[in-house]
Order: structure tokens, then sequence, then C-alpha cells
């Protein structure tokens, strides 16, 4: 069986948006994440979160600090019986980071860098592959890594995406379409 990933975007999908967190105590996390990572798991899918952390980029907080988050996080999720496989982020802004990260890079969505990465260190076919985001840089991603399937989470993105993408209501539509796919 071909490897295949669920990519996920991290604020507004693995967890509630509050604008650049970093801190533990306002991690909530988003209804049916759990359940969906568990589910793609059992279908064979690598879990991969990939997030643009423009936090960093703007001198909000440090790499140490999402560090020492995603950690907190990550036992979190493995309390629920969900093991990420990676998680792969970007600390730049073109526009709005300071010093080392104001820069363009090929990881912040939409770029593709971090979803090649994904392909490459898991042997994953992107083509196999699905994203679930909030964004339209999410949806521009995935559309350019040629991914199987994107999916944009309702509430953020008002006007809609250019793109192929479904839009869902909840992660348990998402976690319906795996299943219903295999």
């Amino acid at each position: 069986m071909t490897a295949r990933a669920l990519f996920l975007d991290r604020d507004g999908v693995v967890n509630e948006e509050v604008g650049y967190l970093y801190r533990a105590d306002e991690v909530r996390f988003v209804d049916g994440i759990f359940s969906l990572c568990r589910t793609a798991a059992a279908l064979g899918y690598r879990l991969i979160v990939v997030t643009n952390q423009a936090g960093i980029a703007r001198g909000y907080y440090s790499e140490l600090d999402f560090e020492a988050l995603m950690l907190f996080m990550r036992g979190k999720l493995r309390d629920e019986a969900v093991e990420l496989d990676a998680v792969y982020y970007c600390p730049f802004h073109p526009e709005h980071g300071v010093g080392k990260y104001k820069q363009e890079h090929e990881d912040r969505k939409p770029g593709t860098g971090m979803l090649r990465r994904g392909a490459r260190e898991f042997g994953v076919e992107l083509s196999e592959s699905v994203l679930v985001g909030d964004r339209c840089s999410d949806v521009g991603a995935a559309n350019a890594a040629g991914l199987r399937q994107a999916f944009l989470i309702n509430g953020t993105e008002v006007d809609g995406c250019g793109g192929e993408y479904v839009r869902v209501e909840s992660l348990a539509e998402v976690e319906r379409w795996l299943v219903e796919h295999g």
C-alpha cells in the first residue's frame, strides 16, 4: 500500500485559533481532532502538522517557545491515543518578519516545502494525501503539491478561496470522507 499523509494545519484545525498561540494554558483542541487523527492513523495515514508561524517571524515568541508548546500539545494528543509523525513549521514572513525571519521561504504556505518534506522523510505519495486547513494558503499549498484532497474548515475565509477544495463545517466531515474513500 502506498504511504499517504493527513496534513493538518495547526491553528484553527488542531487547536482553536487564539492568535499567535504560544502558551499551553491557552490551548483548546478543536472538536473532533482526536477522533479524526485516530481514524486516519488506523487507515494508514501519517499524521503531519504543517503550520506557518508568523508569531515567530514577528518576534512575539521564539522557536523555543513554539517547540515547548508543541511538546505539551503532543503529550495531550498522546493522552488521547494520537501520535503525530511530524510537526513542520515555517518561522518566516516576507513582510512582517524581524531580522533573519524577514524572508520568503518555500515552507511558508501556500508554498509546498513542508508538504514535500513530509513526502521525502516518510515516503509519502502526495497524490494520495489529504490536507485540512482553515485558510486559502492551506488550499493553495495542497493544490500546488498535487494532493488528492484539500479540506477548508468553514469560518475563517468567508469569501472562499481559489483552487480545488471541499468546505466543511467540522472535522467529523473529514473523518467520514476518509472512511468512505479508504
